[in-house]
Order: C-alpha cells, then sequence, then structure tokens
C-alpha cells in the first residue's frame, strides 16, 4: 500500500484537462482531498478511489 500524509505530491493515472497529473493531497481521511498543482482546481474522493487512481507518490 501506498504512504501518503498531508501536503504530498502525487502523480495520478489520468491528468486533469488543464494538461498536468500532478496533484497536492490538502485533506486526509475517509475522503482524500486533492489540489491540481497546474490550475489549483481541488476534487474529493473517497479513499478507495483514491488508492486505485494514484499512480505514484513524489514527495512525502
Amino acid at each position: 500500500m501506498q504512504e501518503y500524509k498531508l501536503g504530498s505530491t502525487v502523480i495520478m493515472k489520468k491528468p486533469h484537462p488543464c494538461g498536468t497529473n500532478e496533484w497536492e493531497i490538502i485533506r486526509v481521511g475517509a475522503d482524500i482531498k486533492i489540489k491540481c498543482k497546474n490550475c489549483g482546481r481541488s476534487i474529493m474522493m473517497p479513499r478507495i478511489e483514491f488508492n486505485k487512481k494514484l499512480k505514484k507518490v513524489i514527495d512525502l
């Protein structure tokens, strides 16, 4: 299982429509909230869905 925490930079499998696939974790709990590093848009998704869509963790 991947290790990540608040403030970690992650790469998702699919890129955001703005062109990047780098995100910053801004909330951790039952749901995970991530913010796009390029445009600043934030999305929230359940932890199970996040784990499926996660490619790798860059920064811990």
